[in-house]
């Protein structure tokens, strides 16, 4: 079958872009490392001695909770999200985690770790532009060796890290849209909205002193604002603007392999504990509780969706338990660093009440196509999550509180800056690509299903 002339124009447009930013970077990495003062024998040696600050017990946990967090999204994610397509689209669901994972690695080395986490031009107690981004003066990792620390471990270390994170962050988008989007169009959406919405949240956040999130005071220890939130409201103004899958409303469009499902779930679960544990960024106390509090939500709130379910509908799904233990896990990330049990039951069971009522219900009062409910799950779930690590806290001593205070308006700030920034870059780069691009695949692809269509390829064969 002949292909339109369009559609092999963005195609190959899209392959050209992919190829000039990786000969980008390749030369950009080479003049930068000609440029740079050779080091003799005898510094090598010295750089390569580990620096008297690394803690070996930190930088193995560390290292432990790194894979943890890529194993979420490479298979975890990519199965969760695989098994609720359908037979048809199932490889395009993958093909988009393993390109999202590979992109995002490239450009975090390139610039994205030096804006998230440069801090020149920052001072505590002023806020000024870089408290929204960083500079470029750690681009490809500038000035980074084996001796480099950040903290007690290794900067090598923390940098994958964090790289983790900005993988998975807008792979989580493209179940919103799964089933219909262009993958050029795909792919040149979670590239601008990493740039100008991912970044600058995350800086705002984790960058310390001086940026603004900081300055505030706000908790997020490991990613409400950063990765749920920030995802969940791209993810609805994907949807929305893609428009509805073919049949959306008029015939069942079910998960076509739900113990795939469950399989990406139990993943995702377990990948969590680095996820989350890992944000303290050591081996310690808050590690340890982190750990704890991140099951507790994620098992309070698996149990909730069940009985939500059987009351409502009579039926406790396999489906319904994953999504409620995904909720529970989304809605204690930001708390995990602060709350103890009781905080972690309440919050746990408030995220599935919530990620339930906006799954079904509101979703289906607006009529939006939130295919694999992102917004549902990662969007309400982190907003809860964020506002009630304000509520809940935990002293050293262990006690435990329940307070409505000015932490929790500072939560509810981080959170409406979080919606409105993640909402504005959404809308402005999806608007200009419907306009160049295109957003959405032919009625006929759609129809053929992208795995062929796009990929040329089938995930089973009868």
């Amino acid at each position: 079958m002949n292909m339109p002339l369009s559609i092999r124009f963005y195609r190959r447009l899209t392959a050209a872009i992919l190829i000039i930013l990786g000969t980008l970077a390749l030369g950009v990495a080479t003049t930068t490392l000609s440029a740079q003062e050779s080091i003799s024998a005898e510094n090598l040696l010295t750089a390569a001695e580990p620096a008297s600050t690394i803690d070996t017990g930190d930088t193995a946990w560390m290292i432990v909770a790194t894979i943890l967090v890529l194993f979420m999204t490479l298979p975890g994610l990519a199965l969760f999200y695989g098994g609720l397509v359908r037979t048809k689209n199932i490889l395009s669901i993958l093909v988009q985690c393993f390109a999202m994972a590979s992109i995002m690695t490239v450009l975090w080395v390139a610039y994205g770790y030096s804006v998230a986490f440069n801090t020149e031009g920052m001072e505590a107690g002023v806020i000024n532009l870089h408290s929204f981004f960083g500079g470029l003066g750690a681009a490809f990792l500038s000035g980074m060796g084996v001796g480099s620390v950040s903290g007690t471990i290794p900067e090598s270390v923390f940098v994958t890290f964090q790289m983790t994170f900005a993988i998975i962050t807008p792979t989580l988008i493209v179940g919103a849209f799964a089933e219909r989007m262009k993958f050029s169009a795909m792919l040149l959406f979670c590239v601008i909205w990493f740039t100008f919405s991912y970044l600058p949240i995350c800086h705002m956040a984790w960058s310390g002193d001086g940026a603004l999130f900081a300055e505030w005071g706000v908790i997020d220890f490991a990613g409400g604002t950063v990765v749920h939130i920030n995802a969940g409201i791209a993810g609805l103004a994907a949807c929305m603007l893609v428009g509805k899958r073919r049949g959306f409303g008029a015939e069942p469009l079910t998960p076509h392999n739900v113990p795939l499902t469950l399989i990406g779930a139990s993943m995702l679960w377990v990948g969590w504990f680095g996820f989350n544990a890992g944000s303290e960024l050591a081996a310690d106390g808050t590690a340890g509780m982190a750990l704890l509090v991140t099951q507790i939500a994620a098992s309070a709130a698996a149990l909730a969706w069940l009985g939500i379910e059987w009351i409502k509908t009579g039926t406790p799904t396999a489906v319904g338990v994953a999504t409620g233990a995904v909720a529970g896990l989304v809605a204690i990330t930001p708390a995990s660093g602060s709350v103890g049990p009781a905080g972690a039951l309440a919050i746990g069971f408030a995220s599935a009440f919530c990620c339930y009522l906006a799954a079904t219900t509101l979703k289906s009062k607006l009529g939006y196509d939130d295919s694999l409910d992102v917004f549902g799950v990662h969007g309400i779930g982190g907003i809860v999550g964020a506002i009630l690590a304000g509520c809940f806290s935990i002293a050293e001593g262990g006690t435990e509180s329940f307070n409505l205070g000015l932490q929790t308006w500072v939560q509810l700030k981080s959170v409406l800056i979080t919606i409105i920034w993640s909402g504005f870059v959404s809308i402005i780069v999806l608007l200009v690509l419907k306009k160049t691009v295109g957003l959405r695949v032919s009625e006929e692809d759609e129809e053929t299903g992208l795995d062929l269509s796009t990929h040329g390829e089938t995930g089973y064969t009868h």
